[in-house]
């Protein structure tokens, strides 16, 4: 089987051409990712895990497009998909494997006549976008079953499975991420992902970042943060609405050591059941994916992703919703949240991004801490350059509260509020240091969120987000 895959691997080469777009690393400082020439990037991602599987050419163009459109660099997607991917046909009538065999991809001649020509095209028209493919090899049901039809890898089939697949993308612009949505619970579950990871190093030179998609409230760092092969840490924080015992996670994995970059690749989706939890908690709204972004970014994640419920499984009237969809997935594009992502993005791009560290004691704590920095849905957060030259707060609700301002090494301080509803920044003043000073959003006391931005006058910073 591994001389039947190293044929795949010749024959496939010329399928994926060079990436236009900069290969990723981590940064020298282990907290961000940087291109392959130093300059930061932001991960701005959304969740899409059915697109290869259930897309057409002209299905997944129109959501590429979309999400170019609103300033989305990462698209999240799964090889060997969450619904029935191993059995249930592609939109061509195609399916990845053959006999479920990691070993045999179903690889037919000719440049649309098989599953993988369909990824082929998807990977190649988001990199032609500017978007890199967070690329799942596989669901995590096909390694960690969870007693249901048994999984179909192996140490030995993942590391060819992985080998096969990097050779045939060593080209594109992507990020591995391995896991799908399950936790580590043996050795051998251990041992598949590892050899998974050392097959896609083999295939790809080494050319890409690797990562793995944990199960709800986890992160990779808990079983994993000591591999080798482990370039970044990944959480998903969940489809929960409250920051305390689950956002403020991202912090935890934040000060691990060794130091390893963070991220947040699933929190709560718009217009999901609130903690799956409909009937009480209802479907979350625009503001409720607002939060969990600044939330992560405040505490040191290097980037975001987006989900939208409708999105990630590709809903149409044709198929069988998964938990309560409230619209089709091309409906769902242009809903306020997938909108509004792109604002946190040029928020942190419009000041010095490699030196941004997370520091909550910015914020002047009331007697009653579930009143300040707050607790729940009404966490207040702030992050700021590690050299003071400007701090951020991210205030939930209009509720006032005092800041450390002495913490800024400056003289004189610009003071803006950032609108994340629409991107806008608005000049508040100009004012001298002292050890503290009191702001009151634009909307006390309404469920309206604000980023507070300090700044120091020497710097001569832009607007925020411009």
């Amino acid at each position: 089987m591994r001389i039947q895959s190293l044929l795949f691997a010749v024959v496939v080469a010329s399928l994926a051409p060079a990436a236009e777009l900069p290969g990723l690393q981590v940064s020298p400082n282990k907290r961000f990712l940087v291109t392959t020439d130093g300059k930061p990037f932001f991960y701005l991602g959304d969740t899409v895990w059915e697109l290869f599987h259930r897309s057409t050419r002209e299905e997944a163009t129109r959501y590429l497009e979309n999400r170019a459109s609103k300033g989305f660099n990462v698209v999240q997607a799964v090889a060997i998909a969450e619904l029935d991917g191993l059995t249930d046909p592609n939109a061509y009538g195609h399916r990845p494997l053959l006999d479920r065999n990691p070993e045999r991809p179903d690889v037919q001649d000719g440049p649309a006549n098989d599953y993988w020509d369909h990824v082929d095209f998807v990977v190649q028209k988001a990199n032609s976008l500017g978007i890199y493919v967070g690329f799942l090899p596989t669901w995590g049901d096909q390694w960690n079953d969870r007693g249901k039809p048994p999984a179909i890898f192996t140490q030995k089939n993942a590391e060819a499975f992985g080998e096969w697949l990097g050779r045939r993308y060593r080209n594109a612009a992507l990020i591995w991420i391995l896991g799908g949505d399950r936790s580590i619970d043996t050795a051998a579950h251990r041992d598949i992902l590892r050899a998974m990871a050392v097959g896609l190093r083999k295939g790809d030179g080494g050319s890409h970042l690797i990562t793995y998609h944990p199960n709800g409230g986890a992160g990779s760092a808990e079983a994993l943060h000591s591999e080798e092969w482990l370039s970044f840490n990944m959480r998903q924080n969940g489809h929960t609405a409250e920051h305390t015992g689950r956002y403020d996670k991202t912090a935890f994995d934040y000060g691990r050591t060794p130091i390893k970059p963070v991220i947040d690749a699933e929190p709560i989706y718009e217009d999901h059941p609130v903690s799956f939890r409909a009937d009480e908690l209802g479907h979350s709204i625009a503001a409720d994916v607002r939060r969990p972004l600044y939330w992560d970014l405040f505490s040191g994640a290097f980037g975001h992703t987006y989900g939208h419920h409708s999105v990630w499984q590709m809903y149409s009237s044709i198929r069988k919703p998964i938990n309560r969809p409230l619209m089709s997935w091309d409906a769902a594009l242009d809903q306020q949240g997938a909108t509004q992502m792109q604002f946190g993005r040029r928020l942190m791009e419009s000041r010095p991004f490699l030196t941004r560290i997370p520091d909550d004691s910015l914020i002047v704590a009331a007697p009653y801490l579930s009143a300040m920095p707050g607790t729940g849905r009404y966490h207040f957060a702030a992050t700021r350059d590690e050299k003071g030259s400007y701090a951020m707060i991210y205030a939930p609700v209009g509720r006032a509260f005092s800041v450390r301002t002495s913490k800024l090494n400056a003289t004189k301080i610009v003071a803006w509020w950032f609108n994340p509803r629409n991107g806008d920044a608005v000049k508040i003043g100009v004012y001298d240091n002292s050890p503290e000073r009191q702001f009151v959003p634009p909307n006390p006391g309404e469920m309206m969120d604000w980023v507070l931005v300090l700044d120091d006058a020497s710097q001569n910073y832009p607007p925020p987000g411009k």
